[in-house]
C-alpha cells in the first residue's frame, strides 16, 4: 500500500517541515509528499475548484481519496488505524490524503472522497495539518503492528 499526501502550498525549511520529516521518515509504507500551487490570482470559488483539480491530478489513478476538511468526520486514532488496516487488507494499492488551500475543498473534490477527515473543530495551519497527518499515519502503523505507541 502506497500513501500520497497532496497539499496546496509549499513548505520551506523550518520546524514544521522538520517535524513532518521526523514522522514521515518512520512510516514504513511508501510515502510521497506532493506540494502544489496555483499561481494565478483567481476568484475564491474558481481557486477552490482549480486547487481541487491540481490535487486530483497529482495522485495515482484509482487511489482511495481521503480529504482533510473541517466538515469531515473526527476519528479516534484507533478507528483511523482500523480503517487503514481494512484498506490494506482489502488490497488497496494507493491511498491519497488531500489537504486543500486556505479556503478548503470544494464539493466536486469532496464528492470523490471515500473519507472526509477532520482533526477537530479548531482551524490548523496547513503545515501543522501535514505534521498531524504524518504522526497519525505513523501511529496507525504502530497500532496495526501491535506496538504500544498509542499509549504514549
Amino acid at each position: 500500500m502506497k500513501l500520497t499526501i497532496a497539499c496546496i502550498g509549499r513548505a520551506g525549511r523550518g520546524p514544521e517541515r522538520d517535524l513532518y520529516e521526523h514522522y514521515a521518515g518512520r512510516i514504513r509504507w511508501p510515502l510521497t509528499l506532493r506540494e502544489l500551487e496555483e499561481r494565478k490570482k483567481l476568484p475564491p470559488a474558481e481557486l477552490i475548484r482549480r486547487e481541487g483539480d491540481l490535487l486530483l491530478e497529482a495522485v495515482p489513478d484509482r487511489s482511495v481519496l481521503v480529504a482533510l476538511d473541517r466538515r469531515g468526520k473526527e476519528m479516534a486514532s484507533e478507528a483511523f488505524a482500523a480503517r487503514l488496516g481494512r484498506w490494506r487488507d482489502d488490497g488497496v494499492a494507493d491511498i491519497a490524503f488531500l489537504i486543500g488551500g486556505a479556503d478548503g475543498h470544494g464539493e466536486p473534490l469532496l464528492s470523490k472522497a471515500s473519507l472526509i477527515l477532520s482533526f477537530g473543530a479548531m482551524t490548523w495551519p496547513h503545515l501543522l495539518a501535514r505534521v498531524l497527518l504524518a504522526e497519525q499515519l505513523y501511529r496507525a502503523q504502530q497500532l496495526l503492528a501491535g506496538h504500544p505507541y498509542h499509549r504514549a
